[in-house]
């Protein structure tokens, strides 16, 4: 299922995990893991934060994704979405 894996990272535990080369190493971790399709970062509600889109085949999945980034600190969030394509077809098999 396509999945939207949403972080935001606390500032001092971030610069902390940044310095120490953590930061780095949790998030290339999950890319070369993961291949998310699509990958930013930005400043989200004043916190260093970075989005991710990637097929999770399982919530079994979710401690492989979500562990080394809470070890540094992170708030996690994993949120099913969808592309144009997919709207279009739920959207049909819900009769609208």
């Amino acid at each position: 299922m396509r999945t939207m894996l949403r972080i935001t990272i606390d500032p001092l535990k971030g610069s902390e995990a940044l310095k120490a080369g953590a930061m780095q190493k949790a998030i290339m971790g999950f890319v070369e893991k993961f291949k998310p399709e699509a990958t930013y970062f930005t400043v989200d509600d004043g916190m260093r934060a970075g989005f991710f889109v990637f097929d999770m085949t399982g919530s079994d999945q979710m401690p492989a994704i979500a562990e080394e980034f809470m070890h540094i600190g992170c708030k996690i969030t994993l949120t099913p979405c969808m592309t144009p394509q997919d709207l279009q077809t739920g959207l049909a098999a819900a009769g609208l």
